[in-house]
């Protein structure tokens, strides 16, 4: 789905509501065409309007070759489960183009998690998307993994402010998971284990830069991936709802595809001129 802005340029809405760390980058929305081609790190918090058009044209003159442009990424890391125990996880990322001229790393497409369940050869597999292309809702991104009982746990956190209001704008803006029946199955807060409130990430949150990439992971150099994101939402489970959990992500509605502010006449104009 698209994010339609007050100047008629279409975004993916890339404002993640974490404080993701320097050497990493927070899996987000991919809404719009990017570009192969490199360049230094966009530090403009807001681009001018006519370096959005001068972009937007750019884009897409060259969006018809960006078919070929992906890459993967993939790495081990360990879990530290909440009885002590340690399993290893298997991490893969496909990646697509950048998303500006200007980004150092690629845009996460898909992911996908492999775990191996303790004392058994079973393995349970998370898969996340983050095109919007995909069906709806998508776009998660994994703080941890657990086991309780011999049932497996996730706690995510939507990656955006298009993701956070495609899973119902959650207080505490995390969505968790449940393993049932072979499958993902969402669950309330109410339903997670108590053994699991208050625990903190296991998992590497984000991805790693590409330059700084791993093959393995230990225990302690998960933590140290980890340690720069602040405390909050983005890094423990939270038991309690607060003020401002959408991190500054207005409210938006899903309207003829694209996504808008709910009292926004212009936007639902500007839509129906599209449409036509």
């Amino acid at each position: 789905m698209k994010y339609l802005q007050a100047d008629g340029i279409e975004s993916s809405g890339r404002i993640n509501p974490a404080t993701p760390p320097a050497n990493r980058l927070a899996a987000d929305n991919l809404g719009k065409r990017a570009l192969c081609a490199g360049g230094r790190e966009n530090r403009m918090n807001t681009p001018t309007l006519l370096q959005r058009i001068a972009r937007l044209g750019l884009i897409l003159m060259m969006g018809a070759g960006m078919s070929a442009c992906s890459e993967t990424m993939e790495w081990k890391e360990e879990v530290l489960l909440h009885d002590g125990q340690i399993i290893v996880a298997d991490r893969f990322y496909n990646l697509g183009a950048k998303p500006t001229w200007e980004s150092r790393e690629r845009a996460a497409l898909d992911e996908t998690v492999t775990f191996s369940l303790p004392g058994t050869d079973k393995k349970i597999i998370w898969k996340n998307d983050f095109r919007d292309s995909q069906p709806e809702p998508n776009s998660l991104n994994l703080i941890r993994f657990d086991v309780v009982k011999g049932v497996p746990y996730i706690a995510t956190y939507p990656a955006g402010c298009i993701a956070y209001n495609k899973w119902g704008r959650p207080n505490p803006p995390q969505v968790l998971f449940k393993y049932e029946s072979e499958q993902w199955k969402r669950i309330t807060l109410a339903e997670l284990p108590a053994e699991l409130i208050n625990a903190h990430a296991n998992v590497v949150v984000g991805r790693p830069a590409t330059s700084l990439l791993k093959p393995f992971y230990t225990v302690e150099q998960v933590n140290a991936e980890n340690h720069d994101i602040d405390e909050g939402p983005y890094k423990t489970i939270l038991r309690e709802s607060y003020l401002g959990a959408g991190g500054g992500c207005e409210e938006l509605i899903k309207y003829k595809g694209y996504w808008i502010m709910p009292n926004d006449p212009v936007a639902r104009g500007m839509v129906d001129r599209k449409a036509k």
